[in-house]
């Protein structure tokens, strides 16, 4: 995520113009899940206006202004998709033919994708960031776009493992949050609770027993982040965000080719953005070990291979196959995980022939 202003860019307004004075503006007291996404996008506008990236919520959530208007654009494929997607070249502005290609190329090669878009933290917490006194009475999802979407995907055979009821199930977990206060992510909380999901589908494939596997523990491990939400706030004076993490470890030596809870030679391919590689690869992803491929590991019994790129996981992931040259041979799955605001707010969907 870029670096960017906080909505009110005035020093005299520190610490920030807060979302609740637009709220007045823009807002009913009591806002339905369409009132909700028209709010979105009239915040997203007016941050746009500021120049700002970072807007705060309540109770010290930050929230990303492009994952705002992400939510706001309405219909983002077919025609509408070059008036609202913000890719660069407008024949790429349409995510629905090449999620449905790469399904294709994959199908061709006995090879099942599992699309998983992750949602917008908005979606999960609307409390935190608009005038709704309580997510729990938006009835309806505030994501019906990204449901009629994956609705299209599923029609042309596309399995997709949508998010958005799960997440909303256990958004007041007493373990704690699916998404971080202060960084663009979701939380180690929420990874464990998706590693689940994909594995149980998983698991109902014949071929899993015929995959060597190993126990996995965990360990608590508690870690202080430097979020990029806070980083791009630029509010030194903030107080930055504690998590608490689950570290993912093999109970035996790892076989031969199994490293840091990856296996290049893993039936299960792992692809996507940054949410692949947050709290699992390190450095500015904050920690080892606790992100969603080590919970898939420990899930699985095995670990998955793992291509994850920071910025973007729709077409840079796929090329970033494309240069492997090895047609994804001796894989069974790819897991496609990345955030809904690639949609619209990425560099576009190009078609990538990964299989040849």
């Amino acid at each position: 995520m870029a670096p960017g202003r906080v909505l009110g860019g005035d020093p005299a307004m520190r610490p920030a113009i807060r979302i609740g004075i637009l709220l007045a503006l823009v807002a009913a007291a009591r806002a339905g899940a369409s009132e909700f996404l028209q709010e979105m996008g009239a915040i997203a506008d007016e941050a746009a206006a500021n120049g700002a990236s970072v807007l705060r919520g309540r109770d010290g959530w930050l929230f990303f202004a492009p994952e705002l208007r992400s939510l706001g654009v309405g219909a983002f494929w077919g025609a509408r998709a070059a008036t609202v997607s913000r890719a660069p070249k407008p024949e790429y502005a349409d995510p629905l033919p090449a999620i449905v290609d790469f399904h294709a190329q994959l199908a061709g090669a006995g090879i099942e994708l599992v699309f998983v878009p992750v949602p917008a933290k908005a979606v999960i917490y609307p409390e935190a960031v608009a005038r709704t006194p309580n997510g729990d009475a938006l009835q309806d999802r505030p994501d019906a776009r990204h449901a009629e979407f994956y609705d299209l995907l599923r029609e042309r055979g596309v399995r997709v493992l949508d998010l958005t009821p799960i997440f909303r199930a256990h958004r007041r977990e007493s373990e704690g949050r699916l998404y971080c206060l202060q960084d663009t992510h979701w939380s180690g909380l929420a990874c464990e609770i998706v590693a689940a999901e994909i594995a149980n589908g998983i698991q109902e494939a014949g071929w899993v027993a015929d995959v060597p596997r190993r126990p996995f523990e965990t360990k608590p491990l508690s870690v202080r982040i430097t979020g990029d939400l806070w980083t791009a706030l630029g509010e030194t004076s903030l107080d930055k965000e504690s998590l608490q993490l689950k570290r993912i470890a093999p109970r035996t030596p790892e076989p031969t080719g199994w490293a840091n809870n990856e296996w290049r030679e893993s039936p299960v391919l792992l692809l996507g953005d940054s949410h692949c590689l947050v709290f699992h690869s390190g450095g500015d992803m904050h920690a080892r070990g606790a992100g969603l491929a080590d919970h898939l590991a420990a899930s699985l019994g095995f670990p998955p291979d793992v291509v994850g790129v920071r910025g973007s996981g729709a077409t840079p992931s796929r090329l970033a196959l494309l240069r492997r040259r090895d047609n994804l041979a001796g894989k069974r799955v790819v897991v496609w995980c990345l955030s809904v605001r690639e949609f619209t707010e990425g560099q576009g969907w190009r078609k990538v022939p990964v299989i040849r």
